[in-house]
């Protein structure tokens, strides 16, 4: 193969692999046009009990860390911040809207090792788990990926939303557990 063939080669690759990558991301995106964007954050968030810089890793369907999220302003990764009160949790990604997720459609909170494009150390990330709800009602279960500078501040944000999910469950509502 003479020098020419393989620069034509080179060049042929470097313009269909973008071309291919963008094309695989609209189709994703077009897979996913039914999944509901976040709520937004219509004002800054008040009386914030929890906040703290994070690098966001990914949003993901439930249960499917390598199935990541493309709509919604949830699809790149970045440096962001986090901050929580009594009524939910405020996810603000720099270049899109601020997302809002109200306490009663957070499922859980829990740790975790890997995600799409992320592999830490054990227990390196944190899994927040919710509902991307639309406006008729349905509802996609979701899993961000967050992941801390500090393990006291990783230890913080899961604790208030620990305690946002003990007071938006119907037996904390009801007084007692079923």
């Amino acid at each position: 193969m003479d020098k020419n063939s393989l620069m034509a080669i080179v060049v042929a690759l470097m313009i269909i692999l973008p071309a291919l990558m963008a094309l695989g991301w609209h189709n994703r995106r077009r897979r996913q046009s039914s999944i509901p964007a976040p709520r937004r954050l219509d004002a800054a968030l008040v009386d914030a009990s929890f906040a703290a810089d994070v690098f966001y890793v990914a949003t993901t369907v439930a249960g499917e860390p390598l199935e990541r999220i493309a709509v919604g302003g949830l699809g790149f990764r970045a440096r962001a911040s986090i901050a929580a009160n009594g009524e939910g949790v405020a996810l603000t990604i720099p270049g899109q809207a601020p997302a809002w997720i109200p306490a009663e459609e957070i499922v859980g909170i829990d740790r975790a090792t890997w995600t799409i494009d992320r592999v830490v150390e054990p227990d390196g990330l944190v899994l927040l788990a919710w509902r991307l709800v639309a406006d008729s009602g349905e509802s996609t279960p979701v899993d961000s990926y967050l992941r801390f500078d500090l393990p006291t501040l990783a230890a913080d944000f899961i604790a208030a939303v620990t305690e946002l999910i003990n007071q938006s469950s119907p037996s904390s509502a009801q007084g007692g557990t079923a």
